[in-house]
């Protein structure tokens, strides 16, 4: 356990990453958030269509997707499909003491791939473009977990 704190500078890189796309993670609820707003709509809920402070002139079209709405909410569902693997791989790959070299190119790399595909599913890129940068987001958990495993089964 001497690898889990900030004197290693592995575990570090590790935190930072982490910390970068947790904060991504929680600023689409915000982003999501602000486009509803901004469009009047996208609610999902019937309950918040009715008139509140918030929302003093309600109408049933409140409720219709909305694509600019949807499309945060899209990006957010795509970080919870990678975030809880980066997060628990990410933390076991460290445990594996690789190099400090190794760690920053793997997990920043992999902050990178993220906050690119954001921006390229933020401004209604094509899939062929996203994939493209999504692809070696993906690589990179496939190594540090493929290490993970050879480093518990005693192969490394």
């Amino acid at each position: 356990m001497d690898r889990l704190n900030f004197a290693d500078p592995v575990f570090a890189t590790y935190a930072v990453a982490a910390s970068i796309m947790i904060l991504k993670a929680v600023s689409l609820s915000w982003l999501t958030v602000i486009a509803m707003i901004r469009e009047n709509g996208g609610f999902r809920n019937p309950e918040d269509a009715k008139k509140t402070p918030f929302n003093p002139k309600p109408n049933p079209h409140q409720l219709d997707l909305n694509p600019r709405v949807e499309r945060f909410r899209r990006i957010q569902l795509n970080d919870l499909e990678s975030l809880p693997y980066f997060l628990v791989a990410g933390l076991l790959f460290v445990l594996t003491s690789p190099s400090l070299v190794l760690a920053q190119w793997l997990l920043y790399g992999f902050v990178v791939t993220r906050l690119l595909h954001f921006v390229a599913y933020a401004t209604a890129q094509t899939h062929d473009v996203r994939s493209l940068i999504w692809t070696p987001g993906s690589l990179i958990l496939i190594f540090i977990s493929g290490r993970v495993l050879l480093y518990g089964i005693g192969w490394l």
